[in-house]
């Protein structure tokens, strides 16, 4: 069957993600120490350990990563003696602080010219585990959908993400594809649910993982000319 729907990972598929997340974690350091001075000194290895104890607790805010970061900075702010309502505002706007600047992405300058292209032909879909919020980049109205682990409460590789896209582009499995860089999360993820992969491997790293997947590119201006292979 000829491909109808593309689905889109976005972090490290549309932009590079560690040097944005190193940055926005800076911010939020600086503005604890402005603005909760009593955490702003506190090393950044004990919120690792609330996070780890959360989870422990509730494995499910592994997939809402944004209500698990809440809740670590209200946890760490209530330990250093904060009252639990102005550890509550300290962590709503921490927070804030944090997903302005982790919305400060560089989009790699191909990507929306290939959107461009592919939009005029298929449905686009974003399948996120992430918390980057398209309609916040400007890049919003090439897709139909975005879906992402915090609102579904289930994130990549299980199959349900991918079942819920393509109820969204109602498509048959065999007529949708997805895109993205992790070999787990994006390729067994989507294979596992039906759909064709597309392996985005811009460092040209040897797979590892047990099956390959349907294709493989390098830069996203590859992706057109698989597509057409395909139909």
């Amino acid at each position: 069957m000829s491909i109808e729907l593309i689905t889109f990972d976005l972090d490290d598929t549309l932009w590079d993600t560690a040097p944005v997340i190193a940055s926005a974690e800076t911010v939020l350091r600086d503005w604890l120490t402005a603005n909760a001075p009593r955490l702003g000194g506190v090393p950044v290895e004990h919120l690792y350990a609330i996070r780890e104890r959360l989870v422990q607790a509730e494995p499910g805010l592994k997939h809402r990563i944004s209500a698990l970061r809440r809740q670590v900075l209200w946890h760490a702010l209530s330990e250093v003696g904060y009252a639990p309502l102005q550890a509550q505002a300290l962590a709503d706007d921490a927070f804030e602080v944090f997903l302005h600047a982790r919305h400060q992405v560089e989009v790699f300058p191909e990507v929306q010219p290939v959107l461009e292209i592919l939009r005029e032909r298929y449905v686009l879909g974003v399948v996120t585990n992430g918390n980057a919020d398209v309609r916040r980049l400007g890049i919003s109205d090439y897709f139909s959908f975005a879906l992402c682990a915090e609102d579904l409460g289930i994130g990549k590789p299980d199959p349900a993400p991918f079942l819920e896209a393509l109820k969204r582009g109602q498509v048959q499995a065999a007529s949708a594809v997805h895109i993205g860089d992790h070999p787990s999360d994006d390729i067994a993820g989507a294979q596992r649910a039906g759909l064709r992969a597309v392996w985005y491997n811009p460092q040209g790293k040897a797979w590892t993982g047990e099956r390959a997947p349907d294709a493989e590119i390098q830069r996203l201006s590859q992706l057109p000319q698989v597509l057409t292979r395909w139909q």
